[in-house]
């Protein structure tokens, strides 16, 4: 970063920054842990030689603190897939619901934000469709920090809502939808056959805050890959020429992932799960009535505190999706 012209490439220099940063991020991380053992340490020490319960048992509550930590970092080091040090593009689509799901939509999108900004990553949204009443059809977020593809990976899927709908008059409960789709951000030196003649760009008026400009101008992109049928769009820049850049990143990531599934003979066992947003096909069900209760169907794991979850805290379902694939890793 210090060597001359390192910041004549600005979107290449950011890139590095945001690879020091993950770094730096992870060092910290493990010396974080050698100062609580050498705390831990010292203080077991002082309870066996002034004999004092109280000591032994604030070492308890440590050590337990000091193994919640360790295997975070147990996880981030098992993180060794090609891009799960990336960035990621999180996108969510209303299912079956109507206007609950496209709510629920609405509602997963504050929540992944709210985890991006636990963990300091930065979110933009990237596009977004409002529902015809309430909520949003689909939302696209891209979140910017290191590991943040191999932690979302395990979100990939149906998510479930069981509530009383406020949109019911007679106070009904409903049962909604929406997917949850994700992809690794690449950088430009992945290589991704994309063949100009196989796409259709269309522009359009960016819907939504963002000032005069960007609403008396064409300035969103949509693009369309005609052999995939692959669609991305963008309106989060203020320039037709940004916003057409960031949708041939996305629509790249996805070709990406594409292949990558392709390659692992999953596509089809993958398409069929996405077939439908509807019953039958969750991940995970948010259950508000007759109780309150987040149950990951892949793991197993449950939390009866449903608003602190939705308020961001999803980090126990990653971390369990993601140990019980290390362990079907490690059984092969």
């Amino acid at each position: 970063m210090a060597g001359q012209g390192f910041w004549e490439d600005r979107e290449a220099a950011q890139l590095r920054v945001e690879e020091l940063r993950g770094l730096k991020a992870r060092i910290e991380r493990y010396r974080l842990l050698e100062r609580m053992a050498g705390d831990l340490q010292a203080l077991v020490e002082l309870g066996e030689e002034t004999a004092d319960p109280s000591l032994l048992a604030d070492a308890g509550r440590e050590l337990r603190s000091f193994q919640r930590k360790l295997d975070e970092l147990d996880l981030i080091t098992l993180l060794d897939g090609e891009y799960d040090g990336r960035n990621a593009i999180l996108t969510l689509h209303a299912g079956a619901g109507g206007k609950d799901a496209q709510d629920w939509v609405e509602i997963l999108g504050r929540m992944y934000s709210r985890w991006a900004d636990g963990h300091d990553y930065r979110v933009a949204i990237l596009d977004s469709q409002e529902g015809e009443e309430a909520g949003l059809k689909s939302l696209t977020l891209q979140i910017v920090g290191a590991n943040v593809y191999g932690f979302l990976k395990a979100e990939k899927g149906v998510h479930r809502l069981v509530r009383i709908s406020p949109f019911d008059a007679s106070g009904r409960r409903h049962t909604s939808f929406a997917s949850v789709d994700v992809v690794p951000e690449i950088e430009d030196d992945v290589e991704v056959d994309l063949n100009p003649d196989d796409l259709r760009v269309d522009t359009f008026r960016s819907g939504g805050a963002g000032g005069q400009h960007v609403n008396k101008t064409d300035s969103a992109v949509r693009i369309t890959h005609l052999p995939t049928g692959l669609v991305v769009s963008c309106q989060n820049e203020r320039s037709q020429h940004a916003n057409r850049e960031t949708a041939l990143r996305i629509l790249k990531s996805r070709l990406l992932e594409l292949k990558r599934q392709q390659k692992e003979e999953e596509l089809a066992r993958l398409r069929g799960e996405q077939r439908e947003i509807a019953w039958g096909s969750q991940i995970r069900s948010y259950v508000f009535q007759p109780y309150t209760l987040v149950k990951d169907h892949r793991t197993g794991e449950e939390r009866g505190n449903l608003q602190a979850v939705l308020d961001g805290d999803v980090d126990g379902f990653i971390y369990a999706y993601l140990r019980g694939q290390v362990k079907q890793g490690l059984s092969r």
